[in-house]
């Protein structure tokens, strides 16, 4: 039983597994996951400091993205998770990811398919797909999972399952992330 002075932590109720999308290696002591939405401006500031938190820590860090579009205030967001995994169905998950947060601005159904070309995937075939929603049931499995856990806003960032409540500046993520690696190094 919790007082009301007990702070509960929340907690990744869907493990990293084989299916998520993942960046640095397997073995590394710190897994960072991050629910996301590829039109919240907010997960669009925290793109380039995740990508320096991988530099500056590759190999103690395996980064994973979950989508989590907040639809009633991002109407492509759902969108661009669909080309997302469109392109992680041809092994190009990464190289679309990274063009939806560099071009975040920009999204809308036209747009998508000029990254989709730029990323040297065929966008006539991707946009029948995603017309189709061929992707949907893992875009809605990565949110259910998200919300089981606790996500109420994007970004949320978990680190080694624990959600990470504080900002997500490079400093405050490196800290979390090093202070992480040495709870695992001290066991």
């Amino acid at each position: 039983m919790t007082t009301p002075f007990q702070v509960t932590m929340a907690r990744l109720t869907v493990p990293v597994g084989d299916d998520d999308h993942v960046r640095g290696p397997a073995q590394a002591p710190v897994t960072l996951v991050e629910y996301g939405d590829y039109q919240c401006p907010y997960c669009g500031m925290a793109h380039p400091t995740v990508q320096d938190l991988l530099r500056l820590r590759g190999e103690s860090v395996r980064f994973v993205f979950r989508h989590f579009p907040l639809t009633n205030v991002h109407p492509y967001a759902e969108l661009a998770a669909e080309v997302a995994e469109a392109a992680g169905s041809r092994d190009r998950f990464w190289p679309m990811h990274d063009w939806l947060f560099e071009h975040q601005r920009n999204i809308n159904p036209r747009h998508l398919m000029v990254g989709v070309e730029q990323i040297g995937l065929p966008a006539d075939v991707i946009a029948r797909e995603t017309s189709a929603h061929r992707h949907i049931d893992r875009i809605r499995r990565d949110f259910v999972g998200g919300v089981r856990s606790g996500v109420n806003g994007t970004p949320t960032f978990y680190v080694n399952g624990v959600r990470h409540d504080g900002g997500y500046t490079l400093d405050e993520l490196l800290e979390a992330v090093d202070e992480a690696a040495e709870t695992v190094e001290a066991r």
